[in-house]
């Protein structure tokens, strides 16, 4: 059977290709492009496939209302209204066309969340290889539909949908176009705590949707991301930023250039390590089989002595017959003089 994959940018995304490191720019420009700019530098350093932005104004993700329903009660933003965050976090829709050009001329895929159709026109026309649905947007069927009908390949992010909710987003896309599509196991808490991440749902996930399947990780460290590779995580996406003490709102929960690069080295490595099925001598240990233990002679002996337990001792190094003869030598005779310090072998006792 083969494995589900998808292909963004020339880049093959699967369970048996080391794992699609996606760093989210998110809100971390702090309104300089400059510092955007150099992001994007930095995530090319540190090792990521890819840099992602969100593409959105205020005024395309929310009403401008001071009302209730419209403020934000506890976490990192308190008090504030959703116009207000967003039109503070939101990346200027004129810097998208000079952050594509950047990236691309440095080599490292950019993509975007869109969070509507104007978002996604914007995108189309700077030629966008992929798109990513956000997870507050995974309940947005007429925005995934309208997404997938660029043909591009999609993830989509599923912190706070249950299952039938994924499997409506999944159907959706499908419906709309979209033939590579992955999923990204979430959880949308900023930051969020390691023990609510449950990664044996990612195992489950592939399973059950037979999709491409990832982590988008709002952990503080790299710890949830890299055990998720273990479990068949594919894609991995952490917020990035040059400085946790930024000021921005998504700094303090954001990976530095330092921790970045660990990931992309790390995860990488996790991944090499998962290997497949084998019980076989492995390269690294070809060299050391000889300093197993085996039978070693350790008194001077004639032919025609009988062998006891006086005789032989199961010792370091293993040139001589493995341990697991000495009941069958026990009361045999040596057919040869041997010398103590000689390994036991074969011809020793006629085996």
């Amino acid at each position: 059977m083969n494995k589900p994959s998808i292909t963004i940018a020339g880049r093959r995304i699967a369970a048996d290709e080391p794992p699609y490191i996606i760093a989210e720019l998110s809100a971390n420009h702090n309104g300089k492009l400059e510092t955007a700019l150099r992001i994007i530098e930095e995530a090319h350093m540190a090792g990521a496939d890819a840099i992602k932005l969100q593409t959105y104004t205020a005024d395309t993700i929310t009403l401008n209302s001071d009302a209730e329903e419209f403020k934000i009660r506890g976490g990192l933003w308190d008090g504030r209204t959703l116009y207000d965050l967003y039109q503070q976090a939101h990346m200027p829709w004129e810097w998208h066309s000079q952050l594509f050009e950047y990236a691309r001329k440095l080599g490292i895929t950019i993509f975007s969340s869109p969070f509507d159709s104007t978002a996604v026109d914007l995108l189309e026309s700077l030629n966008a290889p992929a798109y990513k649905i956000a997870s507050f947007e995974a309940v947005d069927l007429p925005l995934i539909r309208y997404v997938a009908s660029t043909g591009k390949p999609m993830i989509i992010s599923t912190g706070m949908a249950d299952a039938e909710e994924i499997a409506e987003a999944i159907d959706a896309a499908r419906a709309g176009g979209c033939k590579e599509l992955a999923i990204l196991h979430c959880v949308s808490g900023y930051p969020a705590p390691a023990g609510d991440y449950n990664l044996r749902t990612l195992p489950d996930m592939a399973q059950r949707y037979g999709l491409v399947t990832g982590l988008s990780d709002h952990t503080l460290d790299n710890t949830t991301a890299i055990a998720s590779v273990a479990l068949g995580a594919s894609i991995i996406e952490k917020h990035f930023t040059l400085d946790r003490e930024g000021g921005g709102p998504d700094d303090s929960f954001s990976l530095e250039p330092a921790e970045l690069l660990a990931l992309c080295r790390d995860s990488k490595t996790a991944w090499a390590a998962l290997g497949a099925v084998n019980y076989g001598c492995k390269s690294s240990e070809v060299g050391n089989v000889q300093f197993r233990r085996s039978l070693y002679f350790v008194k001077d002996m004639y032919a025609g002595d009988v062998i006891n337990e006086d005789c032989v001792r199961s010792v370091r190094p293993g040139y001589g017959l493995a341990p697991k003869f000495l009941d069958d030598l026990l009361g045999k005779s040596v057919l040869f003089d041997v010398k103590a310090g000689a390994p036991v072998t074969k011809k020793d006792v006629g085996f």
